[in-house]
């Protein structure tokens, strides 16, 4: 079915796609806030926001929320990342105005008590308590803020203990006020619905105003990219006793609208991207080195992140970077075969294609689209774009994301000086 959108002169954008032959529909209200956002001393505010909007709003309690979800079978749930959050439900497709009438009471009248704040405060504290229990987890935060040491992008999504400790009603309000608005707002639905009715229902309840012909000027948010952070090329060996030594080897990616985009996509594939790939044959099927290992690439609007990460047993450690290193220059300097390359390609239009088959997938990815886009490529369109690659093209965008200088992290029982001849 086709993708509808409507630009409302409030900033408020709507986008849907219509799967008749579900009996379901998933609804997210995204906004185009993140940790990004904050500045170094309210570091985690976004999360902590996202965290109080369930605790309550001028209509309803906490209580009353989780109660009418659960009456009706359905999810309700948010998550935050560094550019933006999102807060979402699946319910039966008859009880999608319960699902818009709570998303939009949350979004736009939470309370945000006092007291609310003080006990979700200790819930964090956990949170945060808990990612540091998890090595595997932790390993990649440290990877960012060694990449980026000097950049919003490169602090923690959670905040920090000190910083969630001395966070107040004040400053997550202010937060809240500034960033919580129309413009930096997008609908985005998918399942059994229809455009016009989603359109109804928001505005009974959110601020629209007049919807938007093709001949007016748009008015909503879109981020502006700014500088680009450059890679550090620097090395963090953490001590810390564990089992396993966890391992992140990378550098810069690709930003979200750069035109190698796809091409990179296919490369992090055959590098790292399934049981073919040459980090989980070289790694884990030939030497038995790792559990897990694998590679990624995170955009964002002027820089893109990418790494590989393995787990290994320390006494192997140094032997892994070393394979690490050796895979990635390989690649770099075109080592990447043809049939590597063509298996990666089939690989990224499987798994995208797979990916969109429930409602949830398919709002997820419109949401994602128009709020770091502003613009939707349809399924179709996106194949195409990943079928034109070329293994030239391949080449290409690996030795340019290949040759930036190298940041390693490493966590576990070691020295600080522990690696320094494994990047010389």
């Amino acid at each position: 079915m086709p993708i509808e959108r409507t630009e409302f002169s409030s900033g408020l954008r709507v986008v849907t796609e219509r799967m008749p032959s579900v009996r379901s529909v998933s609804i997210g209200f995204w906004v185009l806030a993140g940790s990004r956002d904050e500045r170094p001393r309210i570091s985690g505010s976004s999360h902590f926001l996202e965290h109080l909007l369930f605790k309550g709003t001028e209509r309803r309690s906490a209580q009353d929320i989780a109660e009418n979800f659960d009456a009706v079978g359905g999810d309700v749930n948010a998550f935050t990342a560094r550019e933006y959050t999102c807060y979402y439900a699946r319910v039966l497709d008859g009880d999608l105005e319960m699902a818009v009438d709570h998303l939009a009471d949350m979004v736009q009248h939470s309370v945000i008590e006092r007291s609310d704040l003080d006990a979700e405060r200790q819930v964090i504290l956990e949170e945060i308590n808990m990612h540091e229990d998890s090595p595997e987890d932790v390993v990649h935060d440290l990877y960012t803020r060694t990449l980026w040491p000097e950049h919003p992008l490169g602090r923690p999504i959670l905040g920090t203990a000190d910083t969630i400790s001395a966070a107040d009603r004040t400053s997550v309000r202010r937060f809240y006020g500034r960033h919580y608005v129309p413009g930096n707002f997008v609908v985005a639905a998918a399942g059994n619905l229809r455009h016009d009715d989603l359109l109804r229902l928001l505005r009974r309840r959110m601020e629209t105003g007049r919807r938007l012909s093709a001949r007016d000027t748009s008015v909503w948010n879109l981020r502006a990219p700014g500088r680009p952070p450059k890679p550090s090329g620097a090395s963090l060996v953490k001590r810390r006793k564990t089992e396993q030594a966890h391992i992140c080897l990378g550098t810069n990616g690709l930003a979200r609208n750069d035109p190698d985009r796809f091409a990179f996509l296919v490369v992090n594939t055959a590098l790292g991207g399934g049981m073919s790939s040459r980090l989980f044959q070289e790694v884990r099927e030939k030497r038995g080195l790792a559990y897990t290992v694998y590679s990624y690439h995170a955009q964002y609007t002027e820089a893109g992140l990418f790494a590989a990460y393995a787990g290994t047993t320390p006494a192997r450690a140094t032997e892994v970077v070393g394979l690490l290193r050796r895979e990635l220059e390989m690649a770099r300097d075109g080592g990447l075969t043809l049939e590597e390359f063509e298996r990666a390609k089939g690989h990224v239009k499987g798994s995208m294609v797979l990916s969109l088959e429930d409602p949830g997938g398919r709002m997820s990815r419109l949401g994602k689209s128009e709020i770091a886009h502003g613009e939707i490529l349809s399924v179709d369109q996106a194949l195409r774009r990943i079928d034109e690659v070329t293994l030239d093209d391949a080449h290409r965008v690996a030795q340019r994301v290949l040759s930036q200088p190298m940041t390693l992290t490493v966590l576990g029982p070691f020295a600080g000086s522990a690696f320094k001849d494994a990047m010389a």
